[in-house]
């Protein structure tokens, strides 16, 4: 099992649903980065279950830094972060009957029959924890150099927020809001759609888009460490991901040339283009304008209908009806998630870039003679 993301910073993952904890370790951060704990818990709240719309599990989150944080900065060493599982409820789960669209029957065939099946284990949303604690730390660190993310739902069931338009805008207004929409009214329809889905004892999918203002231009690595490569790696670690489009996406599919191609300007030395088809990335590297991408997001597979199955401890047909806790949308919590996750792969991408010292809080106090 491989848990580790980046090259220049990495982000190693560990923990299962219903074991002690959950966490991160990041590797490679530079030093002097200012660690504000209010920040990290700010972005873990937006995570956490608040209401009806979402799992009946609720966990304080809170976290122990361990290591790699001296007197508020980082020191440059390796940063562990910890966060305790406190409401757990093993006995919802038996071993032998795989959840449709979960990983039971995959995980035990890899691992041969010794995962941790509690609650999903390893394999749980409950690990994305880890990844938004991990943000609130580089999220920002990449505001203090301008760099801004923001993820907003973009689509649930048959209910639609706008897309983005002046995106540094919208993106502090979504990093201000208690729900992640553009247009306000969007939240009352999306709010409709999940417990509509949960009230037939389902649950239902979506989208959401994600911008990043203030990247320059000229990052990434093609051909395989491009943009768009580094960070759909990283978004698909996140397992309620099943789809990733950057600007128009698969809707270049529909449109010639002369509709899909960016103008590109200069207005005072600046280089622009007057639209963003795109989504700010050219060649596989960054143009300067925002990157932006769409997720799909699939409905969360445990629901309380039957559902068709096989109990591979038997090796015969059966049925099941998902027992625990669980989300009838995780559309609204994946936002700071995904966040999250782009924070990373940006970070590395700009340590590969610039030098490992670029997210440096400080010039170092101290130069060789």
């Amino acid at each position: 099992m491989k848990n580790t993301f980046g090259q220049s910073l990495a982000v190693t993952l560990f923990g299962e649903s219903h074991g002690e904890a959950v966490g991160a370790v990041i590797d490679g951060l530079a030093p002097g980065v200012p660690v504000d704990k209010k920040e990290i818990e700010k972005l873990l709240s937006k995570r956490r279950p608040s209401s009806a719309l979402d799992t009946a599990r609720r966990e304080n989150d809170e976290f122990s830094i361990l290591s790699g944080v001296f007197e508020g900065r980082t020191t440059g060493t390796p940063l562990c972060i910890v966060i305790k599982n406190t409401n757990t409820k093993s006995g919802d789960y038996t071993y032998g009957p795989a959840r449709p669209s979960h990983a039971d029957y995959a995980a035990r065939v890899k691992y041969h029959g010794n995962e941790d099946y509690r609650g999903g284990g390893h394999f749980s949303g409950r690990i994305t924890a880890a990844l938004v604690a991990a943000g609130g730390i580089l999220l920002p660190a990449l505001e203090r150099k301008g760099i801004i993310i923001g993820t907003h739902i973009s689509q649930c069931g048959n209910a639609k927020d706008r897309d983005f338009d002046n995106v540094m805008g919208d993106i502090i207004t979504l990093k201000n809001a208690d729900f992640p929409v553009l247009d306000e009214s969007a939240k009352g329809r999306i709010s409709d759609e999940i417990l509509r889905a949960k009230n037939n004892l389902d649950s239902v999918g979506g989208a959401t888009q994600t911008a990043i203002y203030g990247l320059p231009a000229g990052l990434g690595e093609p051909f395989f460490d491009s943009v768009e490569s580094v960070l759909s790696h990283a978004l698909f670690g996140i397992g309620g991901i099943k789809g990733v489009e950057f600007g128009l996406g698969f809707g270049f599919a529909r449109a010639n040339g002369s509709q899909a191609n960016d103008p590109i300007r200069v207005d005072n030395g600046r280089v622009f283009t007057e639209t963003n088809n795109n989504g700010g990335i050219n060649g596989g590297i960054t143009n300067g304008m925002p990157v932006v991408f769409r997720c799909a997001v699939k409905p969360t597979p445990s629901i309380a209908k039957e559902q068709k199955t096989v109990d591979f401890i038997k090796n015969e047909n059966t049925s099941i009806t998902a027992g625990g806790r669980h989300d009838p949308a995780i559309i609204r919590r994946i936002c700071p998630v995904i966040d999250s996750v782009a924070a990373i792969a940006v970070c590395d991408l700009l340590a590969q870039r610039f030098g490992t010292d670029y997210l440096a809080g400080e010039e170092p106090v101290c130069s060789s003679v």
